[in-house]
């Protein structure tokens, strides 16, 4: 029986997060009611206050699931180049541009902003710095990857919410990787 009730409940967390990927996508806005979310869904609206306790919450979880479900799995394969990696995430911001936009626009810009980076934290690793950087401390090394993931996330947001149609993949991720060698290359030259 519990494991009937647990399905059931992941089904309905996917349809609710599918939903507000579709609807945030099609109205360019977060600015949506929880009635609408639910019908989308084919869920009540109890059930998207219980499951998330209110619709950013919502639009948040589903932002992050669909960076875990279509992007990670590409960008996290260290064995891909890195070139490859940037390039995918690029892709993926601009198939996704009306949803991303609107969510680093609206209501939960922060919370998204904030869970983004979470994400993408996890890709700059400490010991990866100390390769590129030498020997940091374990503080600045820490510091140095959120400056990174933070740079890195401001870059794509403001190309996500300003530049030109239609978004350019591969000239964001030449920028990026610019600054990636630029960083790399200036490491011997500074204090440590």
């Amino acid at each position: 029986m519990q494991d009937r009730q647990d399905r059931r409940v992941q089904r309905s967390r996917a349809a609710l997060m599918a939903a507000a990927v579709r609807l945030v996508s099609e109205r360019g806005t977060t600015a949506l009611p929880v009635g609408d979310l639910a019908d989308a869904a084919n869920v009540s609206r109890q059930l998207v206050y219980l499951q998330f306790g209110d619709r950013d919450a919502l639009l948040v979880a589903a932002a992050a699931d669909l960076v875990e479900r279509e992007l990670m799995p590409e960008v996290a394969d260290g064995g891909a180049p890195h070139h490859a990696r940037v390039l995918a995430m690029a892709r993926h911001f601009a198939r996704h541009r009306p949803f991303y936009r609107a969510m680093l626009t609206g209501s939960c810009a922060f919370p998204m902003t904030r869970a983004l980076n979470k994400l993408f934290g996890s890709l700059v690793t400490t010991t990866g710095l100390r390769e590129v950087f030498g020997d940091l401390g374990e503080t600045t090394a820490r510091d140095l990857a959120a400056l990174i993931t933070g740079g890195t996330g401001t870059i794509v947001n403001d190309w996500l919410i300003d530049a030109d149609d239609p978004l350019d993949p591969e000239e964001v991720a030449d920028r990026l990787l610019r600054l990636s060698s630029a960083l790399a290359r200036r490491s011997g030259d500074g204090p440590r």
